[in-house]
């Protein structure tokens, strides 16, 4: 199915892959979320009729949400329905994908119209890179009036509407998303996006808690990220949605807004998402500390990691956490914590500067280093961080090829000695000599 030299890239270097094309072609399922739009869907089904991939390898499948009466599509698209229960996008996503049979899925909704070449540069590569997630431009146009079988191009010349500026923006600063982030699943938009299927069953589709518009595909897209996902947008894949962006449509206000950021907070615990001092269970950072270790070093250690990560959670392995006062982020073992990193430590340490390695563990793993080796100006062993990212594509793959490997001296952090001076600790006075 492939014509890549192996199915993953390092870090997100989907580039590597410009003028690498599947051979051969992969069958591909266009999923195409409908509720009550039957001009709108029609005007969809004669654009995907039109598309210049193999018609014998594209199947079609509308997923309605509950509409009212029937709904009516061509002998060649499969139809399937769930009962109105209210909005449910993301149930209605997942059930196209289990009527489907295709290696590649794209998400459609019934009011976004693709042109002609959507889906196969759209889903070049997930063909390629089973871990990669593509989405394409969504342009807007005023379809009022105009036949449901008039080609795209034709109907929206002259009807064009505003892009939004926050997406055009942000896929130019993050070269295509070359560049992303933890935080790029805000420019995955569900209407516009495709997968592959093995990626899309391992992670596990669409959170189907989400009953009320927006954020499912934003949750969906940070769980394929933290898996292993590789994001790009595909500026080529343009798709035409009939009329103008959310903020622009009645009831986009405030309210909603909040809504959906709130929804998201227990979802997606990096900084710039979660919440800046409430607690999240979700952990961001695991610390685990192997061994036999002194009450002092395991005091200084814990609280000095508290102080640079207030949400981290911190395994002592010796079954010294009942000396830290109950503190619920201590744990006596890390079974059930997935954290986006996870750091393994043989000795203790203290961190005198958080600078330095808050702003490591922010960026690992969104770059093509997955895994630091940390030691001391002494070349000490500080132990060694892990991106989620870095560990769910060496399960994959059983390589860690896929992210590249780094050795750094720390800065602002430092083995501890078996007795470190705790009053100096707790006091805010003393050097490095006080503790190390």
């Amino acid at each position: 199915m492939t014509g890549s030299a192996q199915p993953w890239v390092v870090g997100n270097r989907w580039d590597t892959l410009d003028d690498v094309h599947p051979d051969p072609l992969p069958r591909v399922s266009v999923i195409v979320a409908h509720y009550d739009q039957p001009g709108e869907l029609l005007r969809t089904l004669h654009a995907l009729a039109a598309q210049d991939y193999p018609r014998h390898l594209l199947e079609v499948i509308v997923a309605d949400d509950g509409s009212p009466g029937d709904v009516s599509v061509p002998e060649n698209v499969i139809l399937v329905r769930q009962e109105d229960q209210g909005f449910r996008l993301a149930a209605v996503r997942n059930l196209g994908v289990r009527a489907s049979s295709g290696e590649v899925l794209c998400f459609l909704d019934a009011d976004t119209v693709p042109e002609p070449g959507y889906v196969r540069a759209l889903t070049r590569l997930p063909a390629l890179l089973p871990e990669a997630v593509t989405v394409g431009r969504r342009r807007h146009a005023d379809f009022s009036g105009i036949a449901p079988e008039t080609p795209v191009a034709e109907a929206a010349a002259g009807r064009e509407l505003a892009e939004p500026a926050w997406l055009t923006e942000e896929y130019a600063r993050s070269r295509d998303l070359r560049d992303a982030d933890d935080r790029s699943y805000r420019f995955m938009i569900g209407a516009v996006i495709a997968c592959s299927r093995s990626l899309f069953d391992e992670v596990g589709g669409f959170d189907e808690s989400f009953t009320s518009y927006g954020g499912e595909d934003w949750e969906w897209a940070h769980r394929m990220w933290q898996a292993g996902a590789v994001f790009a947008n595909v500026p080529t894949a343009v798709a035409w949605h009939d009329g103008p962006e959310w903020a622009e449509r009645d009831g986009s206000g405030m309210d909603r807004a909040n809504a959906q950021t709130m929804r998201l907070l227990s979802s997606i615990p990096v900084a710039g998402s979660a919440p800046r001092a409430l607690w999240s269970d979700t952990a961001d950072l695991l610390v685990r500390l192997r061994g036999t270790h002194t009450a002092a070093a395991r005091f200084v250690a814990a609280d000095s990691l508290f102080s640079a990560f207030p949400q981290a959670r911190f395994v002592l392995e010796d079954g010294g956490a009942e000396e830290l006062g109950g503190d619920p982020r201590v744990l006596r073992a890390s079974a059930g914590v997935d954290a986006r990193v996870t750091w393994e430590l043989d000795r203790p340490i203290v961190i005198l500067d958080p600078t330095w390695i808050v702003d490591l563990v922010d960026r690992l793993g969104t770059g093509d280093v997955g895994t630091v080796e940390l030691i001391d100006t002494d070349g000490a062993s500080l132990g060694h961080l892990r991106s989620r990212r870095a560990r769910r594509r060496e399960e994959r793959w059983g390589t860690p090829a896929a992210f590249e490997t780094q050795q750094l001296v720390a800065d602002g952090v430092h083995q501890l000695r078996p007795d470190p001076w705790v009053a100096a600790w707790v006091g805010g006075w003393g050097g490095p000599s006080s503790f190390c």
